[in-house]
């Protein structure tokens, strides 16, 4: 025999360090003793089955949430074991994005932006849910719920769905006038983010039209259409949503589409006999125990609060629009929406508030 398949048999038949079972072992595991000690297990010969929900979970921002996931073993084995237990936020190709947390036993880690926002659920003898606490906006996708057995490994997905609204968003210097970087700033500045495709492909199914391409949160440029015309693809094509594919983040200018959830506060408006400039409209909302109220916080509390206020105000960005729920003679176009005055240089008029409750 060649010198190292002898010096290999020689090892296995003297004994290895490691247990030895059908030719596989499984070491170092995780516990929650804070010994250091190495934990074996043998494959058992039950199927591990895990199970989340199979219909989305929806949530807004500001809740708290739980992502449901169960696991069995097929034979049941009797009591609990100590499983270990990862969930993952993942991509819409299903490739991991980022740790949310690991647990095992008692002891658990969060990861990220998760820290003191996370926890597992136990409630049940194979319980293994997520808690997720002050949901944020970007906390909106895919998770993946894996449990460990030994050489067992299984997961399954579910997906974290925000109550939201997508608008289109143009700075005031503008059309056409933001790179990547500078879409997802101007989302955060107006209390959103950018929206992934499944936010835009949902307001399009509920009427969302425009002609403008604007950026998603994955670095696509898309546009949603419902009335096929001339300037937005062609009258011949079908309604839905038009892309422009990838962009270079740096070098392509478009607008942005951005995604606000339901409000934790409420939106309010003031004026005044002879109206506002800017700054008086921001000062009287501090004067009120508010805030001049961004462009996402008015579209959510059109959306979700039922706004209506034929009433131009001031806004933080340093438009001006109104909130239209019942369409009227003198409040804009018969369709309800919130109507927009750009973003003028010179005039007076009332604001919209935000306080939160």
């Amino acid at each position: 025999l060649p010198l190292l398949l002898k010096a290999t048999l020689l090892g296995l038949a003297s004994g290895s360090y490691h247990p030895f079972y059908n030719g596989f072992y499984y070491n170092h595991i995780m516990n929650d003793n804070g010994d250091g000690q190495d934990k074996v297990d043998y494959f058992n010969g039950a199927k591990l089955v895990v199970e989340t929900s199979k219909d989305p979970v929806y949530s807004y921002n500001g809740a708290n949430v739980t992502l449901p996931c169960h696991y069995r073993y097929e034979p049941d084995l009797g009591p609990k074991r100590k499983i270990r237990v990862k969930w993952s936020k993942l991509r819409d190709d299903y490739t991991k994005e980022q740790d949310v947390m690991v647990a095992i036993g008692k002891t658990y880690m969060a990861f990220g932006d998760f820290k003191g926002r996370a926890h597992i659920r136990q409630a049940s003898r194979h319980e293994a849910s997520l808690v997720i606490s002050d949901v944020h906006l970007k906390d909106d996708g895919k998770y993946r719920c894996e449990v460990i057995d030994g050489l067992e490994d299984e997961s399954d997905v579910v997906d974290l769905r925000l109550q939201g609204i997508v608008f289109p968003y143009q700075p005031p210097r503008g059309q056409y006038r933001l790179n990547f970087h500078e879409a997802e700033q101007v989302c955060r500045d107006q209390g959103a983010i950018l929206a992934n495709f499944n936010q835009l492909f949902q307001a399009w199914s509920e009427g969302l039209d425009w002609c403008n391409a604007g950026w998603l949160a994955d670095g696509t440029v898309q546009y949603p259409i419902r009335l096929p015309r001339k300037p937005c693809g062609g009258v011949h094509l079908a309604p839905g949503i038009r892309s422009y594919g990838p962009r270079h983040r740096h070098l392509h200018r478009f607008d942005a589409f951005c995604f606000s959830s339901a409000l934790k506060g409420e939106v309010f408006y003031l004026d005044r006999l002879a109206g506002m400039t800017l700054e008086e409209a921001k000062q009287s909302c501090q004067d009120a125990g508010a805030e001049i109220a961004r462009v996402g916080q008015l579209y959510s509390a059109w959306k979700f609060l039922g706004l209506d206020r034929c009433n131009a105000g001031w806004l933080a960005d340093g438009s001006v629009r109104y909130p239209i729920v019942t369409p009227r003679a003198n409040c804009g176009p018969a369709e309800p929406g919130v109507r927009s005055f750009g973003f003028p240089t010179k005039g007076r008029f009332g604001v919209f508030c935000y306080r939160e409750r």
